[in-house]
């Protein structure tokens, strides 16, 4: 027989996998608040089914969004309204990016998919000086802090769910629907090899099993 916590794990899972969410785009609007008001070329790595890079072009002048999945970038496309200046390709991150100099380069749950500081360094070298890249990211808990956090997230990702879809079961949201695995390097690890790659760069574990990176290139 399940243990009570077992059991309170296991109802969670069922009722969250009945009124699912984006934890990514919950990020969106922050990732919004630190990017200049205007700016020209944007970059979005991982970009999925385009939620962000068409959020992004309300601001930029033009908006490249890259994705490995065809099928997801396709999905970009037929969801994105003609004359919005956004283009998405099938590229391989961090090989085939183009090339810039970008003002903002984002990465939404992707960094995770791609060698790690390979990926960042890629990053710093496409992005114009002075500019922006914002990494929301996931991490393999490890720590006491890292397990109180998602135990902290357990509730409210349940209330949110059941507000969003207005208390009835749904379907998965688009941008959830492409494949995904599990992250490998703790929050420690990240860090450091993210510092020594974007000197100066902020980290923050968040809500959600995700954490944040911020880095201004000089």
């Amino acid at each position: 027989m399940a243990s009570p916590p077992h059991r309170l794990i296991h109802a969670l899972d069922r009722f969250n996998a009945a009124h699912p969410w984006d934890h990514n785009a919950h990020y969106h609007r922050w990732i919004l608040r630190q990017l200049p008001r205007r700016f020209g070329s944007a970059l979005d790595v991982g970009s999925g089914a385009g939620d962000l890079a068409r959020l992004l072009a309300a601001r930029a002048d033009e908006v490249h969004g890259v994705d490995s999945d065809p099928v997801i970038t396709a999905r970009a496309r037929m969801l994105t309204p003609a004359g919005t200046a956004v283009s998405f390709t099938v590229a391989d991150a961090p090989t085939e990016l183009p090339a810039g100099p970008h003002d903002v380069i984002t990465c939404v749950a992707a960094l995770h998919h791609l060698p790690f500081t390979e990926a960042l360094d890629a990053f710093r070298r496409h992005l114009a000086p002075g500019g922006t890249l914002v990494v929301v990211g996931l991490f393999r808990p490890r720590t006491t802090t890292d397990h109180l956090l998602g135990a902290a997230a357990v509730l409210p990702n349940a209330a949110i769910g059941r507000l969003r879809n207005g208390g009835r079961s749904a379907a998965p949201p688009a941008s959830m629907t492409a494949p995904t695995r599990p992250a490998t390097m703790p929050f420690s690890d990240i860090t450091e090899a993210a510092r020594a790659v974007l000197p100066g760069a902020r980290l923050r574990r968040r809500l959600f099993w995700r954490y944040t990176l911020t880095w201004r290139r000089p």
